[in-house]
C-alpha cells in the first residue's frame, strides 16, 4: 500500500450516499495518516457554495481544493487562499468583460446566481433542447472576437465559459507537479460533462460513478481505456468500487 492522489468531484460523485461516503471517508483517513495520500475535491461549486455543502455533509479536509470547474486552486480552504501561479496562468488571454459582453447578445442565456460569476468563469443556464444551437454560435462568435476560451456544457443545464488553459484535468496536471506524484498514481472521480476534463487530460486512473450522466457515459463509451472504470455503485460507493479495482485500497 503506497501514498495515492485521489481527485473528486463533490455532488453525485463522492457526495450523494451519506452511508458509503462515511465508509470511504473512515478509509480515505486511516489512508492518508498511515501513507500520506492526498485528498483534492474538484468541484463545479464557488467556495461560497463548497462552504455551504460543508455544513451540510460531513466532508474530510482536503489537502486541495478545486472550485469553480477547475479556475480556482487553495490549499487553505479554511480561510480561502487561491494559488497565484494557477491564477498567472489562466490570466494569460483571458478577457471576461468581453467574454460577458458578447455572451449578452443570446437571449437563451440565463445567467447563473452572482456567486457563481467567478474571476476566471462566467456562467449560465441553458436549456438542453437549445443547446446544440446556440453553442455553436456562441463558441464562433467568441472565436470571432479573438478570446481563447473553451465552453463547458453540462448536466444539461449547465454552461461555465472559461480560460483555454483552465479546466479540472488542467488542475491535476498542475497539482501533480507541484507535489510530484506519478499519473499511475492518481485517480480522479466525476459524475458529469465539466468531469470529462479529469479524464482526457492525462493518464491517470479514473471512476466514473455508477449514475454518472449520459454525457460522460457516453464520453467513455466512445473513448475506452484500461485507465478507466465504470462502477455498478453509485457515488461514494462507486468510488469505493473503483478504488479497490485499481488496487488503491487492496483488491
Amino acid at each position: 500500500m503506497t501514498a495515492f492522489l485521489l481527485v473528486t468531484d463533490l455532488d453525485n460523485t463522492l457526495v450523494g450516499d451519506d452511508e458509503a461516503m462515511s465508509v470511504l471517508n473512515q478509509r480515505l483517513s486511516q489512508h492518508r495518516q498511515e501513507h500520506g495520500t492526498k485528498i483534492v475535491y474538484s468541484t463545479g461549486r464557488s467556495p461560497a457554495l463548497y462552504r455551504q455543502l460543508t455544513t451540510e455533509k460531513s466532508l474530510l479536509q482536503p489537502d486541495a481544493l478545486v472550485t469553480s470547474v477547475g479556475t480556482e486552486i487553495c490549499f487553505n480552504p479554511v480561510e480561502e487562499v487561491f494559488d497565484s501561479n494557477w491564477a498567472q496562468m489562466l490570466s494569460n488571454g483571458w478577457n471576461r468583460e468581453e467574454v460577458v459582453a458578447t455572451a449578452a447578445h443570446y437571449a437563451d442565456l440565463t445567467p447563473q446566481p452572482e456567486s457563481e460569476q467567478r474571476p476566471f468563469k462566467v456562467s449560465y443556464f441553458l436549456g438542453e433542447q437549445i443547446a446544440t444551437e446556440v453553442l455553436p454560435r456562441l463558441e464562433s462568435a467568441l472565436k470571432e472576437k479573438g478570446l481563447d476560451v473553451k465552453l463547458v456544457y453540462s448536466g444539461s443545464q449547465d454552461l461555465d465559459i472559461l480560460p483555454r488553459q483552465g479546466d479540472k484535468g488542467l488542475a491535476v496536471q498542475f497539482l501533480r507537479q507541484k507535489w510530484g506524484i506519478d499519473a499511475a498514481q492518481t485517480v480522479v472521480c466525476g459524475d458529469s460533462g465539466n468531469d470529462i476534463a479529469l479524464f482526457s487530460v492525462g493518464e491517470e486512473r479514473g471512476i466514473i460513478v455508477g449514475n454518472a450522466k449520459a454525457e460522460l457515459c457516453q464520453w467513455y463509451n466512445s473513448h475506452k481505456t484500461d485507465n478507466h472504470y465504470l462502477a455498478q455503485a453509485h457515488c461514494a460507493g462507486g468510488i469505493l468500487e473503483g478504488l479497490h479495482h485499481f488496487g488503491f485500497l487492496g483488491n
